[in-house]
């Protein structure tokens, strides 16, 4: 199993506009093999920002690589940045394979 993690620093403020663009938008993820299942979290809120992060699981690393280079991945990301004026910065990427 593999685990495809982003981190998103939001503005404080925004919180409820990032879970909109989330419930919202058609992610496309459970037409494309491999897909196991999606969780957005929301983190610590600090004086500068709120920590949310998108979790999806996969059979395996294949998988999700495969989906980034899918017409689902393209069409689930194509207004990714429309609503920059939220974030703080890119999202931050974080890989992981289930060792247990």
């Amino acid at each position: 199993m593999y685990i495809a993690m982003n981190r998103f620093k939001i503005k404080p403020g925004h919180e409820q506009d990032f879970i909109a663009i989330w419930k919202d938008r058609n992610s496309f993820l459970e037409t494309v093999p491999g897909f196991k299942e999606f969780h957005l979290l929301q983190g610590p809120t600090t004086e500068d920002y709120v920590l949310f992060s998108s979790h999806a699981t996969w059979e395996s690393e294949q998988h999700f690589e495969d989906w980034t280079k899918s017409e689902a991945f393209r069409k689930a990301h194509a207004n990714a940045g429309a609503r920059r004026d939220i974030y703080l910065g890119p999202p931050q990427l974080e890989c992981f394979t289930v060792v247990v």
